[in-house]
C-alpha cells in the first residue's frame, strides 16, 4: 500500500525540484548554512506541490490512463487506489504546502502559488493545446528557478533563465517524440488528444531549436560580462562541454534507445548521464568556489 501512494505521488519525479537549487550553486553561497537549509526547504515545498499536482492530474486524466499502454498500471487507473483516498492525499499535501510556506517571504509564495496555478491550468486546458502545453512544461521549470532565488534573496542570470527555459523545452519536446513513438509502434489511438496535433518531422524540429537553445544560452551565460564580474574568473567556460555532452546523450538515449519519455528515470539509471551531471556539477563548484 505504502508503495502504491509513492508512485502516486511521483516520488521518483522529485528530481525535476532539484532545479530550485540551481541558484544557490551559482550565488556562492553553497557552503553556508542558512542559506543551503532554506534552499532545501524549498525543494521540499515544490515536491509537495508537484506531488499535488500529480495527483489532481490523475484524478482528471484517470479514464484515459486506462487505455494507456503503459499509465494505465498507475495506482488509481488500476484501481489500487481509490478517487477518495486519492483525495484525501492532495488534501494532505496541500496543508503541508501551506504549512511550509510561512518559513518563505512574499515572492517565494507568489511563484509557489503560480506554479500551482499554471498546473492545474496545464491539468484542464494547456495539455491540450499544441505547443502550449510544451511551454507550460518549460515555465514549471522556469518557475522553480526564479522561486529559488527569491527564496535565498539572490539575483539570477537573465542568460541562466533563458538557458533553463530551453532545458526544460527541450525535455518536454523529447517526450512528446517518445509519446509519439509508442503510439505509432503499438498503431494505437492516442489517449492525449494534443498528440494528433503534432507529427515525428515536427517535433524533430523543435528539439533541434530547443536543444541549439540550451547550448547557446549556457555558453554566453559562462562568458558574459555579469557572470566574468561575479565570479572573477572566465573558467566557467570549460563547463560547456558537459552541457553540449548531456543534450547529445539525451538525444541518443531517446532516438536510437527510446528511453526519453520518463525523463526522470532517464537521468538516474543512465551511466553516462549521471557521470556527465556529476562531473559538470562537481567542476562548477571547483570553478566557481575558486578550487582551481
Amino acid at each position: 500500500m505504502l508503495l502504491n501512494y509513492l508512485k502516486l505521488i511521483r516520488v521518483p519525479q522529485w528530481i525535476k525540484n532539484t532545479f530550485v537549487f540551481v541558484p544557490l550553486l551559482f550565488s556562492l553561497h553553497l557552503f553556508d548554512g542558512n542559506y543551503f537549509l532554506t534552499a532545501f526547504y524549498a525543494f521540499v515545498v515544490f515536491c509537495f506541490a508537484s506531488s499535488f499536482i500529480y495527483v489532481i492530474n490523475d484524478l482528471i486524466d484517470i479514464e484515459a490512463d486506462r487505455a494507456h499502454p503503459v499509465k494505465k498500471n498507475r495506482p488509481l487507473p488500476s484501481g489500487a487506489i481509490s478517487k477518495t483516498n486519492a483525495l484525501i492525499t492532495a488534501a494532505v499535501l496541500f496543508v503541508l504546502i501551506i504549512a511550509l510556506l510561512f518559513k518563505f517571504n512574499t515572492q517565494f509564495i507568489g511563484f509557489v502559488a503560480a506554479f500551482i496555478l499554471l498546473n492545474v491550468l496545464y491539468s484542464f486546458w494547456f495539455k491540450h493545446i499544441v505547443i502550449l502545453d510544451v511551454f507550460s512544461i518549460a515555465a514549471g521549470f522556469a518557475i522553480r528557478v526564479l522561486a529559488g532565488a527569491f527564496a535565498i534573496s539572490v539575483p539570477i542570470s537573465s542568460w541562466l533563465i533563458l538557458t533553463t527555459m530551453f532545458i526544460s523545452l527541450f525535455l518536454g519536446v523529447m517526450k512528446r517524440h517518445s509519446e509519439l513513438k509508442l503510439i505509432m509502434n503499438t498503431e494505437e489511438t492516442p489517449t492525449r488528444k494534443v498528440l494528433s496535433q503534432y507529427s515525428l518531422n515536427f517535433v524533430d524540429q523543435m528539439a533541434t531549436v530547443a536543444a541549439a537553445g540550451v547550448i547557446i544560452c549556457y555558453a554566453l551565460y559562462t562568458v558574459s560580462e555579469r557572470t566574468v564580474s561575479v565570479f572573477k574568473t572566465e573558467n566557467l567556460i570549460y563547463t560547456t562541454p558537459f552541457v553540449v555532452y548531456g543534450i547529445f546523450r539525451y538525444m541518443y538515449l531517446e532516438y536510437i534507445s527510446h528511453k526519453g519519455e520518463n525523463t526522470a528515470k532517464t537521468v538516474v539509471t543512465d551511466l553516462q548521464m549521471i557521470i556527465t551531471v556529476l562531473a559538470y556539477v562537481a567542476t562548477t563548484i571547483l570553478i566557481i568556489y575558486k578550487v582551481i
